[in-house]
């Protein structure tokens, strides 16, 4: 079994293509983390608590154990779940992500968000007032697979509980913390043109993930999986064929 966690302001269907094509071979799951897409809106965001919620799916869908993947915000709950839940992993794959402390980067994604007149009429106006403060395009139509029409059809709201995430920002930001190391396989991606993960932090990475290896994909952004399918499947399946 493979699970796929998805980043902030993400839902299940970033990682569509990628799990269409693992699916041939392997059981693949992918689900909205809590307060995103179509998963509960509640008060409560955190790292653990959605660690929790991974745990509570596999019950539920009466999975033994899985290898665990992640991007970014996803990769942080893949390494905390990996850490509370050792048995029931069977290796970690994160994504653009290390173990460190970040520094808030996503302020004027939250000022874009918070800018949009959710009564606009149609969805190209929506895009029009986010289009004036986030100029690269893939932000840009990544955000707008968050608008979906009230309903009634009148107006528009975001599928992520904004102002929760928003509230709760700081807490993802925080550095991995954990008396256990994980034993088990580990691989870190990385894009060869994203600064999330440098050279240095894996020194910190093995500190909880001992076995961790890294590789890096040659010309891809932060978001590895959309801009460089083919080389992310093909480490996953290596990953897979390995263990």
């Amino acid at each position: 079994d493979v699970i796929i966690l998805h980043g902030l302001f993400g839902t299940l269907d970033n990682w569509q293509t990628i799990a269409r094509r693992l699916s041939d071979r392997m059981r693949v799951t992918t689900f909205d983390l809590r307060n995103h897409g179509r998963s509960a809106h509640v008060p409560d965001f955190s790292i653990e608590l959605m660690a929790s919620d991974v745990y509570e799916m596999l019950q539920a869908l009466h999975i033994g154990s899985a290898v665990i993947i992640g991007h970014s915000m996803g990769a942080r709950v893949a390494m905390c779940f990996s850490l509370a839940y050792p048995a029931v992993t069977d290796g970690l794959i994160a994504v653009d992500m290390a173990t460190k402390k970040y520094e808030r980067g996503h302020d004027d994604i939250f000022a874009a968000l918070e800018a949009v007149d959710l009564n606009a009429g149609s969805r190209k106006e929506v895009e029009n007032i986010l289009a004036k403060r986030i100029p690269d395009e893939g932000t840009l139509q990544f955000l707008m697979k968050n608008l979906s029409r009230r309903e009634g059809g009148i107006g528009f709201e975001w599928k992520m509980n904004l102002p929760v995430i928003k509230a709760n920002y700081e807490t993802i930001l925080q550095p991995i913390a954990s008396e256990i190391v994980y034993q088990g396989p580990v691989l870190f991606i990385r894009g060869g043109n994203s600064n999330y993960v440098a050279d240095e932090d894996l020194a910190d990475i093995k500190k909880f993930f001992p076995y961790a290896e890294l590789a890096t994909v040659a010309g891809a952004g932060h978001w590895v999986h959309a801009e460089r399918p083919d080389a992310i499947l093909t480490l996953i399946e290596q990953f897979v064929a390995e263990l």
